[in-house]
């Protein structure tokens, strides 16, 4: 099924005009340390603008990733609440519905549940089945769990399965996951925080030998053989950054 138009498709994410901005402002930062510190070269840093790209790019991967992982929360927050007002005695559509007002509650009319919950109300109210709007979420969101709670969800619709418990079996898988991840990434914050303080460690020494040493990197300034040197040891520096950054980065 493909995914359907105006509403958003989570493996993408976009920027704001303010977002955007603020980014490629950190981007071009980072393009100027890199020119000074290797380079000492304003030509340097003209050349790597298009590193510019990369950093806006990995960036909007990192926040597709955060909106992904807080729209699976929220969604086993709102099956909770489904399952719930389903005990009450509502069918499983009004039982959707009913559980906007809960969602609302926890996140706010802007929240990423509450929309996707204003998105299956109004397909419903325009006659389409529930189940093709919750296998709509499922292939947008580009979460396994909600992929597999939409098939198991449209079986068991179409075979009269008790929907109550497949609700409350869906939100205690995604919440056991949510607590595994939540333990790993406290686990592994000291290390991402080691991370952090590492990759700023060789502008740090360049910095601080250059104020302490004048002229001891000349040599390495404005030749091709210095060029050369620094060109590699940026290469080597660039591998070690992508190497820790896939280290820390577990996903469960």
């Amino acid at each position: 099924m493909s995914k359907n138009c105006g509403q958003p498709d989570y493996s993408q994410y976009h920027f704001r005009a303010k977002g955007k901005i603020l980014y490629c402002l950190e981007g071009l930062l980072l393009i100027l340390l890199i020119g000074y510190f290797f380079y000492r070269s304003w030509i340097a840093c003209l050349c790597l603008i298009p590193l510019l790209f990369l950093f806006i790019k990995e960036k909007r991967k990192d926040l597709a990733k955060r909106k992904r992982q807080e729209l699976g929360i929220q969604f086993k927050d709102m099956i909770l609440a489904v399952a719930a007002n389903q005990k009450a005695g509502y069918s499983i559509e009004n039982a959707i519905r009913e559980s906007y007002k809960d969602m609302e509650m926890l996140y706010g009319a802007e929240g990423i549940i509450c929309k996707e919950i204003r998105y299956i109300i109004a397909g419903l109210d325009n006659n389409v089945v529930l189940e093709k709007l919750i296998y709509s979420l499922g292939i947008r969101s580009g979460l396994p769990d909600i992929v597999q709670f939409a098939d198991v969800f449209f079986i068991a619709k179409r075979s009269g399965g008790n929907m109550t418990e497949i609700l409350q079996k869906t939100a205690a898988v995604i919440e056991q996951k949510t607590e595994t991840d939540k333990e790993i990434q406290l686990m592994i914050s000291a290390k991402k925080m080691e991370q952090r303080i590492m990759n700023m460690v060789p502008f740090l020494i360049i910095f601080y030998v250059s104020s302490t040493s004048k002229g001891f990197f000349d040599v390495l300034y404005h030749n091709i053989a210095g060029v050369i040197i620094m060109t590699v040891c940026l290469g080597f520096y660039a591998a070690a950054y992508l190497m820790s950054k896939r280290i820390v980065e577990i996903e469960v």
